[in-house]
C-alpha cells in the first residue's frame, strides 16, 4: 500500500481475504491510511483500489463469507468479465500469444498450431479460463515431436468433448483420428504386442505410441486383438 500512493493497487481473489483481514482493508479504505506491521504511526495512503474474484461476492455476503460494508466499498464500479467460453474469438489469438511466450521461454522455435487441434481448442469450454489455455500451449509445446501441435498434444479432457455436428474440420478431424487408429492397431499386431518394436515400425518415440493409445482410448483394442493373436498363435503351435 506504501508504495503505491499515488498509483493502483490490484487485488486478486478478494474474495478468499480472510474476516480479519477483510477489517483492516475496509479501514484503509475508508480512512486512508494504516500502519506498518508492527508500527504504530498512521501512514496516509492515496490509491486506486481494483479488485478480482471468481466467487460471486453478492452471494458470499448473503452467506456470510464477505463483509457486506467491504464490499458495498469495493463495488463502486463493477466489471463483469466473461468467462473463455463465452468469448471463443479470442482463443486463436490467446493462443499464439502463449506459443511466442513459451518458444521464447523454452528457447525452440514456435511451432504451428493444426487446425485440428485449434478447432479442439476452440470447442472446449475451459472452466479454468485463460489460466487452464495457458497450461495446455505449455504441456503441448513440451510434449509435441512434430513439426506443430497436434490434438493428442492436447491434454485429454479437451479430447473427449467431440466437435459439434456443423464444423468444417468435424468430419476431417474423425478421419485422421480413425486413421491414426488403424495404424496403430497393425503396428501393434505385427509386432506380437511389444510396443516398443511398435513405435520403431511406426517411426515414433515409445512415449509419444503409449500416448497416442491413451488419448484415442484403444488401450483394450489393442489388448483384444494382441491376445486373440497370441492365443493363435499358440494354438497353431500346437
Amino acid at each position: 500500500m506504501e508504495l503505491a500512493d499515488g498509483g493502483i493497487v490490484f487485488l486478486d481473489e478478494i474474495g478468499e481475504l480472510a474476516p480479519a483481514l477483510q477489517v483492516k482493508l475496509l479501514r484503509v479504505l475508508q480512512e486512508r491510511e494504516f500502519e506498518r506491521l508492527g508500527g504504530t504511526r498512521s501512514i496516509s495512503v492515496d490509491i486506486r483500489l481494483i479488485a478480482a474474484s471468481n466467487r460471486n461476492l453478492t452471494e458470499a455476503v448473503k452467506n456470510g463469507m464477505f463483509r457486506a460494508d467491504l464490499f458495498y466499498r469495493l463495488n463502486v464500479v463493477n466489471l463483469r468479465m466473461p468467462p473463455l467460453r463465452e468469448r471463443r474469438e479470442d482463443i486463436p489469438s490467446l493462443v499464439n500469444h502463449f506459443v511466442t511466450k513459451y518458444s521464447k521461454r523454452f528457447h525452440v522455435n514456435a511451432k504451428a498450431i493444426s487446425p485440428e487441434a485449434l478447432a479442439c481448442m476452440v470447442n472446449y469450454d475451459w472452466p479454468g479460463n485463460v489460466r487452464e489455455l495457458e497450461n495446455a500451449i505449455e504441456r503441448a509445446l513440451v510434449l509435441s515431436v512434430s513439426d506443430s501441435v497436434q490434438p493428442e498434444d492436447l491434454p485429454e479432457s479437451i479430447l473427449e468433448k467431440d466437435l459439434p455436428p456443423g464444423e468444417v474440420l468435424a468430419k476431417y478431424h474423425a478421419a485422421v483420428k480413425e486413421t491414426k487408429k488403424q495404424l496403430i492397431v497393425r503396428a501393434v499386431q505385427e509386432a506380437r504386442g511389444n510396443y516398443t518394436e511398435a513405435a520403431d515400425l511406426l517411426g515414433i518415440h515409445p512415449n509419444y505410441l503409449h500416448r497416442l493409445i491413451r488419448n484415442l482410448g484403444i488401450k483394450d483394442v489393442l489388448r483384444a486383438t494382441t491376445g486373440a493373436q497370441l492365443v493363435g498363435a499358440k494354438a497353431r503351435l500346437q
